[in-house]
């Protein structure tokens, strides 16, 4: 078996989803079974300073191989799976030479991952497609990222005539609830600056992401008897419909691309007495951004006043920003990886991400953070999947970065 497919298989057969409703950190302890291998891993093939902290970061070292000052670079993945699909026994399926076609995940339960919906496939026509079994994710956001970081640094130890500068690695636990850089010790990791290993498609180089914030809606209703009803039951379910209602129809996910931003309705639960919705906000740009908190906040106002009550309750909170703002100073950091990719054959595609990674709150943290393809699609769903040699070559970039930044700071 191939060996960095072994190695990822490794990895997304431990389940490590995180709990978003859970405050501790790491919000499971499963994630410490990932943490605890790699630690071991990573010490088997050579890398120094390796430590597994009380919060389920993993840090390591390898060490310049040259004498000459080069700025020490970092890579980050994270090794949590997202809770809003299973990703426990997962069971990946190997399709070698991909002729094209509809890929069965599941014939009992007629599943499909078919490239007459998700057209990307035929990007990949005579690859080797790694896929779910149809009944859980995958994995590879972000298990495809610290595959390709751990084997790179594998590949630069067992090769030493690669000349690079001391490069740091961090795998962090709760990126998909939000929370994967919040006790990232910026100071200890040491390098001037990151990438993160998170993106999709083969290409893929971002240093823009949203600005997020997430909001809580709570709708206070009455209950008493439906058959005494008349002028005394608040039904929160019904002032719910007209609060989903009172926000753009056209401004969703499904509706919306590139820079244009969204309200995303992702949880809701509901009786009569209380209802409560989820939502997410997002957009590009900051104006805008606040402006759709503004405008959010306005929908519950308004409601509120031609109830006469105030029986709606809106709890926003900003959850991550754009780090285009930091990264703009320092755009060699974007150039070098851009360079990298180019030197490689592949086509850099450099676009907003419509999300946003551990880079963006990193970026803001003091340590610039662009993002990298790791070569997944259709994360967070039963139809992922990712092509194995989108993983060697997002490898290779690591590697390429390595060698060029060595190169850049040599005079």
């Amino acid at each position: 078996m191939d060996p960095l497919l072994k190695r990822f298989i490794s990895y997304v057969t431990i389940d490590t989803e995180s709990d978003p409703n859970n405050p501790e950190f790491p919000s499971t302890e499963k994630q410490w079974d990932l943490a605890k291998k790699l630690e071991v891993e990573l010490k088997t093939i050579g890398m120094t300073d390796v430590s597994l902290d009380e919060n389920c970061y993993i840090m390591a070292s390898l060490e310049s191989n040259v004498d000459h000052a080069v700025p020490t670079i970092g890579f980050v993945a994270h090794i949590d799976t997202s809770p809003d699909f299973t990703g426990a026994n997962v069971n990946p399926q190997i399709h070698e030479n991909y002729d094209g076609g509809d890929i069965i995940l599941n014939a009992q339960e007629n599943i499909v991952l078919s490239p007459s919906y998700f057209e990307d496939l035929l990007l990949y026509k005579g690859q080797t497609i790694i896929t779910t079994d149809g009944s859980t994710l995958l994995g590879a956001d972000d298990k495809a990222g610290v595959t390709e970081i751990v084997s790179a640094m594998e590949y630069l130890i067992q090769h030493p005539e690669i000349k690079h500068g001391k490069i740091r690695i961090c795998f962090t636990p709760d990126e998909e609830v939000g929370k994967g850089a919040h006790k990232f010790d910026v100071q200890k990791f040491g390098a001037e600056w990151a990438y993160t290993m998170d993106g999709s498609e083969i290409g893929e180089l971002e240093y823009e992401n949203f600005n997020a914030a997430g909001a809580k809606v709570t709708i206070n209703g009455k209950i008493v008897h439906p058959g005494y009803a008349k002028g005394k039951m608040i039904n929160s379910m019904l002032i719910a419909q007209k609060f989903i209602a009172a926000l753009p129809a056209n401004e969703i996910p499904q509706e919306t691309e590139g820079y244009e931003g969204f309200f995303h309705l992702n949880a809701m639960s509901g009786e009569v007495e209380k209802t409560k919705l989820n939502y997410i906000i997002r957009d590009h740009d900051m104006d805008k951004f606040e402006k759709r908190k503004k405008d959010f906040q306005a929908v519950a106002d308004q409601l509120n006043n031609d109830l006469g009550a105030n029986l709606i309750e809106v709890e926003i909170k900003d959850q991550y920003f754009n780090m285009r703002k930091k990264i703009e100073p320092v755009m060699h950091i974007v150039d070098i990886a851009e360079e990298a990719m180019i030197s490689l054959g592949i086509k850099p595609k450099i676009k907003a991400i419509r999300g946003g990674t551990d880079g963006s709150q990193l970026s803001y943290m003091g340590l610039p953070c662009p993002n990298i393809f790791a070569g997944g699609h259709n994360f967070h769903g039963r139809y992922e999947y990712v092509p194995l040699e989108s993983i060697h070559k997002a490898t290779q970039v690591i590697v390429e970065i390595a060698k060029l930044t060595a190169t850049k700071y040599s005079n």
